[in-house]
């Protein structure tokens, strides 16, 4: 899969394991939004759409099209 494939899934409600640096996170959505969870913590950043998840939602302060390379599906 690439990032944009992966944009538009999101963005049509699929909900996303992955791994950076392997920890693990959670790309989620419910009636309330989006959200971009670390799961050993269970930090959580939430977004009103997915464009701003993937525009606004950081891990190690980077955007995921970044990191985009490093991380596994």
């Amino acid at each position: 899969m690439d990032y944009n494939e992966l944009k538009e899934r999101v963005q049509m409600g699929e909900e996303f394991q992955f791994y950076y640096l392997k920890a693990s996170y959670w790309i989620s959505k419910n009636k309330n939004g989006y959200y971009l969870i670390r799961v050993r913590d269970n930090f959580s950043q939430s977004f009103l759409t997915s464009e701003e998840l993937f525009e606004k939602g950081l891990i190690d302060g980077h955007k995921i099209s970044e990191l985009w390379s490093d991380i596994d599906i």
